[in-house]
């Protein structure tokens, strides 16, 4: 098991190297006022220096007033440049067009996952505009589980936490709050949501990540099968459930982006691996 500091060191490490072999020297990423963003946008500034990483803030129409205080703090604490970008005219601008299509049924993940890619396109087009890449915020725990939008969320040229589970995002978010206020305490405090639909929690889609992780842990990094799992707090049932969804992401994994390689057991294919060695 890794500490913090030597996955923040192989994570910067890794950007920093994959910027020079691409020969690019911007970076850009969607701050959404949640820790994975927070974290990555930190690690790049680290990674690249501040004036190299731009960030948009792309509130939508289930977007709290709080993610967006949280996102500004974190480019104030930081000193990363960012505009802001509300997607709430373009999304309702796709769901008019899409009315006949659509039939009139009622909103479900569909509509989500519009969100979701509305966003991916900003920031593609911010990153062809201004010859920069686009750093993907998804972790191994969502990652996993599938708990993410294909051409949307899941877009990018690299995927920094690709590789890091949840649980040890949050470790990490208070490693770079060690000395001086990075990350603000709100966004570490909070419950975690995509905010894709009114109220939205993760927890509602997947167990607790206290729970989820360790399960996770014992499937991947130590290769044991669902059935001889015995975890606290989960029922053989959830277990079975988290293993068979595991199964059924491996798809989406196989389309994601590049993955920075921490543990010895990342779930995308080798060849996709980024791997900096410290």
């Amino acid at each position: 098991m890794k500490t913090s500091s030597e996955i923040y060191e192989i994570l910067t490490g890794g950007i920093r190297q994959y910027f020079r072999e691409t020969g690019k020297k911007t970076a850009v990423l969607g701050i959404s006022g949640g820790i994975d963003s927070a974290v990555v946008a930190c690690l790049a500034q680290d990674a690249l220096g501040k004036e190299n990483v731009h960030g948009l803030l792309m509130p939508g129409p289930y977007s709290t007033v709080h993610s967006l205080t949280d996102a500004l703090k974190l480019c104030t604490l930081n000193e990363i440049s960012y505009h802001i970008i509300p997607i709430d005219s373009i999304f309702h601008k796709f769901l008019r067009e899409l009315s006949p299509v659509f039939e009139h049924a009622p909103h479900d993940v569909t509509e989500e996952n519009i969100q979701a890619r509305i966003r991916a396109v900003l920031l593609m087009a911010y990153a062809n505009k201004k010859d920069s890449l686009v750093l993907n915020t998804s972790n191994k725990s969502e990652l996993a589980m599938g708990y993410g939008t294909l051409y949307g969320d899941l877009a990018g040229a690299m995927m920094v936490l690709g590789d890091v589970y949840k649980t040890d995002i949050y470790d990490l978010a208070e490693f770079l709050n060690n000395k001086i206020e990075r990350i603000p305490e709100h966004t570490i405090v909070k419950e975690p949501s995509a905010e894709l639909h009114i109220d939205q929690k993760d927890s509602d889609s997947m167990p607790e990540y206290c729970v989820l992780d360790p399960i996770l842990h014992a499937l991947i990094e130590e290769e044991r099968s669902a059935t001889d799992l015995a975890v606290p707090g989960a029922s053989p049932d959830i277990v079975a459930g988290i293993a068979n969804r595991v199964k059924l992401a491996s798809f989406k994994v196989h389309q994601v982006p590049p993955v920075l390689a921490v543990t010895d057991h990342p779930l995308i294919p080798e060849n996709k691996c980024l791997r900096y060695n410290l």
